[in-house]
């Protein structure tokens, strides 16, 4: 495939804005990567890291290694997901602090566009693709119910987590992000970019490396041998992904940072929300949501004793924002490169 350079910046450009998806919790950067139209191209170039390339390295030298390799495409794409990841990881805990239902609505937005864009990928609907996305949707739900772990940064824990977690980032529908929290190792792997701690930065790498290699294979596979029926199970991820990234929650328990106890939210509170909870105290690190519910943004005031704004009308819009986000991502994506 000939590419000129104005290309691969096209191409950096979309890898940050899967980097910036990624470092939210309950935004996969799979599903940017899909609608962009770079997903198989990626999972293919993934998948062909063997020993056999490694081979080629030293037989026939550098060239023909970064050729058989994908190299720049790979490069381009990593430039784009890690200065993202990087710098975008302190702007979204800003965001999701200080104007929780805000980004959360331009990232629904942004889903709902995406249920569309993938779904109309498959060639043909019938019984199987239907049973296929009713259970992709139904395991990507179960998922965002599950409550979170307490933070641990055990090394061969760390290694762990970093392999699930990239299997997650590369599946349209499933946060890494959301997955590290399930697992109790964003905060530890946010703390360690802060404070640039390399080893733990390097061990959880390891682990991505590994479970990413492994992973790709079987896409790959699927692919190719199940291209319909993946990609129902892919929209089925992306749908039922929406339970996470409602903007209006009830919080019904939360865990306490310091001592990992669970507790029921009303036991701290009267309000509703732990979002607005936390916005009202400036107190965003001693508690973190375990089990909430979606509610009607016309509850919401309500659940808050009333002090607490909807922002209906902004999140409506910040909902088309993100909805026409995707379109302009498909657009490019459809272009040849």
């Amino acid at each position: 495939m000939q590419r000129r350079i104005k290309h691969y910046l096209i191409i950096s450009l979309k890898g940050i804005a899967m980097g910036a998806a990624d470092a939210v919790p309950g935004v996969s950067g799979g599903t940017i990567a899909f609608i962009s139209g770079i997903y198989e191209e990626l999972i293919s170039t993934i998948s062909n890291i063997n020993v056999s390339l490694f081979k080629t390295l030293f037989s026939k030298g550098i060239k023909s290694f970064w050729k058989d390799l994908n190299g720049s495409f790979i490069a381009a794409l990593l430039i784009g997901i890690i200065i993202s990841f990087v710098s975008f990881m302190r702007l979204a805990k800003y965001l999701l602090e200080n104007h929780p239902v805000l980004i959360w609505s331009f990232f629904f937005g942004l889903i709902i566009a995406s249920i569309y864009f993938v779904g109309k990928q498959i060639t043909k609907w019938n019984v199987s693709t239907i049973i296929t996305f009713i259970v992709g949707a139904g395991i990507a739900f179960y998922v965002t119910t599950l409550p979170a772990l307490a933070s641990n940064d055990n090394s061969l824990y760390l290694f762990i987590a970093g392999s699930i977690a990239i299997c997650a980032m590369i599946l349209p529908g499933i946060s890494g992000s959301f997955i590290l929290i399930i697992l109790g190792a964003y905060k530890t792997l946010s703390d360690a970019l802060n404070d640039f701690d390399i080893k733990k930065i390097l061990i959880f790498t390891a682990g991505a490396v590994v479970g990413l290699l492994s992973f790709s294979q079987l896409l790959k596979w699927l692919f190719k041998n199940y291209h319909d029926i993946t990609l129902a199970l892919l929209t089925g991820f992306i749908f039922g992904s929406l339970n996470k990234v409602w903007p209006w929650k009830k919080t019904i328990s939360v865990m306490i940072e310091k001592t990992g106890e669970v507790i029921p939210f009303n036991s701290i509170t009267d309000f509703g929300t732990l979002s607005f909870f936390q916005i009202h105290t400036k107190d965003f690190e001693s508690y973190k949501p375990i089990v909430q519910k979606n509610v009607l943004p016309i509850h919401y005031n309500e659940l808050n004793n009333y002090l607490a704004d909807s922002q209906f009308l902004l999140a409506l819009l910040l909902m088309i924002i993100g909805f026409l986000t995707i379109f302009s991502l498909e657009k490019i994506g459809s272009k040849k490169q």
